[in-house]
């Protein structure tokens, strides 16, 4: 599920755009820290793999699957800090996960990797979106993201690829990583115009994004890790952004989790011979709307 990660880095854009911030620049030591990050997340769920060991985070405490199975949304923050501060910047990471019952994992996976229709199933933050080129076990797709927020926009053009990999029958994950991440300047304008990569507000520079997959239960288990680089806070603004952050990254990722839910239910009524809108959930990020 690869719009977990995106909608909550744009939610998290929409908090500090409103502070005002002026623009900002990646740097070198920031994105140094970032690919070293990513490295031993990505090294993380390969320990997950071995013998004995909890393939979701859902099944290292007891009572979270049976939580899931009564219709709830799992969401956590991942580290003993989040964000993590870096050289000049911030990473975001959090978990989510969530069931849909009655359903088969090829239903899942085949409402992830339709990427022509995730301007459907997540509108209205995704404007756009488009499939660049699909193959068995790697995909790169295009999203155009925007939220407002107090009067003002965050726009963002995205390229991601997203790789996947079989585990056992049943059982796989993903790795999504943007190769492209173009802030839009003056969007919706006359003068509107693409910023070049790591330049700009610097809300978002860099997503990485872990989903891991299990048909279990009579359904589907869908969990999701979403790593965002973003520009540092400056510490006058801590005490009043920092709580906002954390609430809107929290609702961002359960609603992208209930609009895959949304888009499974319906895609599997569809495959089944009964054809039924798909239906849109409102998201929580920002206020009375998506």
């Amino acid at each position: 599920m690869n719009r977990g990660f995106e909608i909550l880095c744009l939610g998290t854009a929409s908090v500090l755009f409103a502070g005002g911030l002026h623009a900002a620049e990646l740097k070198p030591v920031t994105l140094s820290a970032w690919d070293q990050y990513v490295q031993s997340a990505d090294a993380a769920m390969q320990d997950r793999l071995r013998p004995g060991a909890a393939f979701l985070w859902a099944d290292e405490a007891a009572d979270r699957r049976r939580q899931l199975r009564a219709g709830e949304i799992l969401v956590t923050e991942v580290g003993d800090h989040n964000p993590r501060k870096v050289a000049s910047g911030l990473i975001h990471h959090w978990l989510g996960v969530a069931f849909i019952p009655d359903t088969k994992l090829d239903n899942v996976l085949g409402v992830v990797r339709d990427y022509a229709h995730y301007k459907d199933y997540y509108h209205p933050t995704v404007v756009d979106s488009r499939t660049v080129k699909v193959t068995p076990d790697a995909d790169r797709f295009s999203t155009l993201l925007m939220n407002k927020a107090l009067f003002m926009k965050v726009a963002l053009d995205n390229e991601y690829e997203c790789s996947f990999v079989p585990v056992r029958p049943g059982r796989s994950y993903s790795i999504t990583n943007a190769v492209r991440v173009q802030e839009i300047e003056g969007y919706g304008q006359t003068d509107e115009h693409k910023l070049p990569a790591g330049q700009g507000s610097g809300f978002i520079w860099r997503l990485h994004g872990i989903t891991r997959y299990q048909e279990a239960d009579g359904g589907a288990y869908l969990e999701i890790e979403a790593m965002v680089l973003s520009r540092e806070i400056p510490a006058a603004m801590h005490w009043a952004v920092d709580p906002i952050v954390r609430r809107v990254s929290k609702s961002s990722l359960t609603t992208s989790l209930r609009q895959t839910q949304a888009a499974v239910n319906g895609s599997s009524q569809i495959v089944s011979g009964q054809p039924v809108a798909v239906p849109v959930l409102a998201s929580g990020f920002a206020p009375a709307r998506h």
